[in-house]
C-alpha cells in the first residue's frame, strides 16, 4: 500500500487523501501572558426582548476591576465590536488595549497577530463544516429554522431544551444536523438555523402548510411547519432541499454567513465525521494537491481517482461508494 490508513474527504468535486504524518505529536504549550487589571462597567443580567434595549453610558454604570490576560481582553473587545467593519473594529480594539502595552506599536502588533488568528480559525471553521457536509454519509433533506414563543420559553430555556430535544432525536432516531444560533437584526430575537438529515419515518408530529406574512419581504408566503416543534417551542420552518450539491452548498453558505456575523460556534450532532479512512494504492493517486507553505503545509495531500479502490487494513472492500464508505472507519 502506498498510503496506509489515509484520511479521505470529498471537496465537492474530487476525493482528497491526507497521508498520516510521521513523527510524534507533541502537546502545544500555552504561551505565558501577564494578568492585566481591567476596569469594566458592571452589566445587569437581562434577556433580549422583542424590542432593542435602550443604551446607557458607561458613566451610568458601576465599574469593577478584573484580572484577565491580554488574549481574554482581546476576545471581549472583538466580540463586542463584531457589527463594525474590519477597519473600525481593529481601531476600537487597539484603543481599548493600548494602555496595557509599553508602546502603541506593541499593541498594534499584538492586535494584528490575534486578528490573523481569528481569520485562520474562521477559515478552519468553514473547511470543517464543508468536509462534514460533503462526507458522503448523510442525505441532507431539510433546512430548518426554530424560533421560540415568549409564552412557552425564555431565551435560556429555549436554547437548553431545543438542544436537548435535537440531541435525543440524534441518538434515538439517527438525525444528523449542522447549525448555528443567530439573532434577528432588528429585534435581536434568538433563532436556530440548521441543515438536517432526517431519515424516513423518524419525523415527530406532522408537517403542515401555513399561510403567513413575510415581514422581511413584505409579502404573503407558504411555510411548512412541524406541529411537534410548534407545540413545544413556538415556530418551526422546515424547508425541503433538493438532494444535489448546489442546493446543499447554498444552505451551508447561509449557515456560514451567520457564523461570521454573530461569532457563534457551529453546533454539530454526534457522529458527524469529517473523514473516512482507507488504504490508498499508488495507481489511484492522480497528483499532489495544493501549494504548501509554512502556514498551510499540504505536501501530504493527494487527489484520488473518482473510482479509487478502498481497503481496510489491506482487505479490499470495493470501489468508493456510499455503501463501501459506510463500512470504513471514520474520524475528525
Amino acid at each position: 500500500m502506498n498510503i496506509p490508513n489515509a484520511k479521505v474527504y470529498f471537496d465537492g468535486s474530487s476525493y482528497i487523501a491526507i497521508a498520516p504524518k510521521v513523527g510524534k505529536k507533541g502537546k502545544r504549550s500555552t504561551p505565558y501572558e501577564p494578568l492585566l487589571k481591567v476596569t469594566t462597567p458592571i452589566e445587569k443580567p437581562q434577556e433580549h426582548k422583542d424590542k432593542p434595549i435602550a443604551e446607557t453610558t458607561d458613566k451610568d454604570r458601576p465599574s469593577s476591576t478584573q484580572l484577565m490576560t491580554p488574549k481574554e481582553l482581546f476576545e471581549i473587545l472583538y466580540k463586542a465590536n463584531l457589527s463594525k467593519n474590519r477597519k473600525d473594529r481593529k481601531q476600537t480594539i487597539i484603543d481599548g488595549m493600548k494602555e496595557h502595552f509599553k508602546t502603541l506599536q506593541e499593541c498594534i502588533d499584538y492586535v494584528n497577530k490575534n486578528i490573523q488568528r481569528k481569520d485562520h480559525n474562521k477559515l478552519a471553521k468553514k473547511l470543517r463544516i464543508c468536509r462534514k457536509v460533503n462526507n458522503c454519509l448523510n442525505d441532507w433533506n431539510y433546512f430548518v429554522t426554530f424560533t421560540y414563543d415568549n409564552e412557552k420559553h425564555t431565551e435560556q430555556s429555549f436554547r437548553k431544551k431545543l438542544s436537548t430535544c435535537l440531541s435525543h432525536l440524534s441518538s434515538r432516531k439517527g438525525w444528523k444536523y449542522i447549525g448555528v444560533w443567530e439573532r434577528s437584526p432588528e429585534k435581536q430575537r434568538l433563532h436556530f438555523h440548521g441543515l438536517f438529515a432526517i431519515p424516513d419515518g423518524t419525523m415527530p408530529g406532522e408537517i403542515i402548510e401555513v399561510n403567513d406574512w413575510d415581514s422581511k419581504h413584505h409579502t404573503r408566503q407558504i411555510t411548512h411547519q412541524n406541529t411537534f416543534f410548534n407545540e413545544r417551542f413556538g415556530r418551526s420552518d422546515f424547508r425541503e432541499i433538493e438532494d444535489n450539491y448546489f442546493a446543499i452548498r447554498d444552505a451551508v453558505k447561509y449557515i456560514i454567513k451567520y457564523i461570521e456575523k454573530s461569532g457563534e460556534r457551529i453546533v454539530y450532532s454526534k457522529g458527524l465525521y469529517s473523514y473516512f479512512r482507507s488504504d490508498i494504492t499508488d495507481d489511484d493517486i492522480i497528483c499532489q494537491y495544493g501549494i504548501s507553505d509554512e502556514n498551510y503545509p499540504c505536501d501530504n495531500k493527494y487527489i484520488l481517482a473518482d473510482d479509487f479502490k478502498c481497503h481496510d487494513e489491506g482487505v479490499y472492500l470495493g470501489t468508493v461508494s456510499p455503501e463501501v464508505i459506510a463500512k470504513l472507519s471514520k474520524s475528525n
